[in-house]
This record gives structure tokens, C-alpha cells and sequence, in this order.
């Protein structure tokens, strides 16, 4: 099992909080390596968040959530 986890984007605070604004994925779907599959934002900068390996995602986090930056937003169980 492979965390994802919500990159950081302030360099002046590594753990400030961030809003995860968008989904592209489903709980349960298949995805594959660098399939983009969540867009993140913290303050006025956003960013797209890529699976870093193949397998069946499972959401941690639901949209608009306010979450630390490097905290776990998803887990991907990989195929064999």
C-alpha cells in the first residue's frame, strides 16, 4: 500500500494547511502511475497531485477538506 500524501507548497511553512479543491478519481477506482488524480491548494497556489503507482485508489480525504501539508489524502493498493 502506498500513501499519497498532500504535497507541500509553502516553503516558509511546511506543515501550513491546505483545501484539497478537486477529485479527478473516484473511491475504488484503478489508476495508473502519474494518472493525475487530485488538485490541492494552499492560499493562492495550486497544484496537481499525480498517483505515484498503479493499483486501486481509496480516499482518505473528502473534497474541500482542510488538511497539513504532508499529510496522507489517499492510499493506492498495488497491482500485482
Amino acid at each position: 500500500m502506498t500513501e499519497v500524501p498532500f504535497p507541500p507548497l509553502s516553503k516558509e511553512s511546511p506543515r501550513a494547511e491546505g483545501i484539497l479543491a478537486t477529485w479527478f478519481v473516484s473511491d475504488g477506482a484503478a489508476v495508473s502511475a502519474d494518472q493525475l488524480i487530485a488538485e490541492v491548494q494552499v492560499d493562492k497556489v495550486s497544484a496537481d497531485v499525480v498517483a505515484p503507482v498503479a493499483g486501486v485508489i481509496r480516499l482518505l480525504v473528502a473534497e474541500e477538506a482542510v488538511v497539513a501539508q504532508g499529510s496522507p489524502i489517499a492510499r493506492i493498493e498495488e497491482s500485482d
